[in-house]
């Protein structure tokens, strides 16, 4: 089992990476001094794969289990609305704990809904998706989507735990895991061309599920070193954004159907690197890497149909980048470093967009 470090003070936790966690999740809770009255959010794909196995493991709790649909559109106000609306029966207390078993949308929705229940009580985060174990599950933002984009009502709030179980990788849809490994891409880019060398050399392996542990290791070591550098998100940690305005954009125009987020990333990605090359002096050939492993990743690298300029436009302006109406994009001066931009005209990004279709 491997160990990464969060540090925030007395809001530090520990990630922890192997494989059979699940089953010692009661060993893990054990020193966080919680109370014994929890509950277990997750969703109908992961609810019976995973759940009652928890569930089990927790023998010593008195655990409730709340199952919501999957998929994105249960990140929002009328889901969390209805999970309030249950606890009170439940007599959590502030010692009692919320456990978040999913993906990115379960984790980001228990979250907030960790968050704001009595103000905050305790918050586990257990990913069963490469997206999760990799990205969301880290660094505390939680929070759910409104019509007009994502993410838009939210929190800061660090989870006490993660407890990143790469076996559960296994049950994933291939269509899913690839989609995970989209911000497993987006590490190597913006923080570590070695890491980005490794995974073209190793995109296969991954992808086959081998290779897990040092994959989401090094994922996790880069986000918890810039979480650990700007919590908030005031500074250096905006580069976790790359790809994402484009991205964000299209989930918003597709009403969060049919595009997963990471395929959304990716053209994001490929986007975002070419702005990289007008903006930002990224070398060309570095660009055509980006794009060249995303597609062999068997992600999309081009805007499909049904997304008109002026609408992209207008959806990217509710971007939490922006500043006084002006988007920021993340860019890259070259591979393995990112900087936050405003020098992007609308001319380029209208020029890219088309390019990119």
């Amino acid at each position: 089992m491997d160990r990464v470090r969060v540090e925030l003070g007395e809001r530090s936790y520990d990630i922890l990476i192997g494989r059979g966690l699940l089953e010692r999740a009661a060993e893990f809770l054990a020193p966080l001094n919680l109370g014994k009255n929890g509950i277990i959010i997750t969703d109908s794909s992961v609810e019976p794969l995973y759940a009652e196995k928890l569930k089990a493991a927790l023998a010593g709790y008195s655990i409730t289990v709340l199952t919501v649909p999957a998929g994105e559109a249960s990140k929002s106000l009328r889901q969390a609305n209805r999970l309030f609306e249950k606890l009170p029966r439940l007599k959590l207390d502030r010692k009692s704990f919320v456990i978040a078993l999913g993906g990115g949308v379960v984790g980001d929705l228990a979250g907030f809904v960790a968050a704001a229940y009595l103000r905050g009580i305790h918050f586990i985060q257990i990913p069963t998706s490469l997206l999760a174990q990799v990205d969301s599950s880290i660094g505390g933002k939680v929070g759910v989507n409104l019509p007009l984009g994502k993410n838009l009502v939210g929190a800061f709030y660090q989870p006490r735990l993660v407890l990143a179980d790469v076996g559960l990788l296994h049950s994933l849809p291939e269509r899913e895991l690839r989609a995970g490994f989209a911000e497993v891409i987006k590490y190597g880019a913006i923080d570590d061309a070695k890491f980005f060398g490794w995974l073209e050399e190793n995109y296969r392996r991954v992808l086959k599920l081998d290779g897990l542990e040092e994959t989401v290791r090094r994922c996790c070591e880069i986000k918890a070193d810039v979480v650990a550098g700007d919590e908030r998100e005031s500074g250096r940690r905006a580069i976790l954004n790359f790809g994402h305005t484009i991205g964000h954009a299209m989930e918003a125009l597709s009403d969060y159907v049919g595009l997963l987020h990471g395929e959304a990333i990716s053209i994001g990605m490929c986007c975002a690197a070419r702005l990289s090359v007008k903006r930002a002096g990224l070398p060309a050939g570095d660009a055509k890497r980006i794009e060249k492993l995303i597609k062999a990743s068997g992600l999309p690298t081009r805007i499909g149909q049904g997304y008109e300029l002026a609408n992209l436009r207008s959806a990217m302006s509710v971007d939490k980048k922006a500043v006084g109406g002006r988007l920021r994009f993340v860019l890259l001066e070259k591979l393995g470093k990112a900087v936050v931009s405003e020098a992007v005209t609308d001319g380029d990004i209208e020029e890219v967009l088309n390019e990119c279709r």
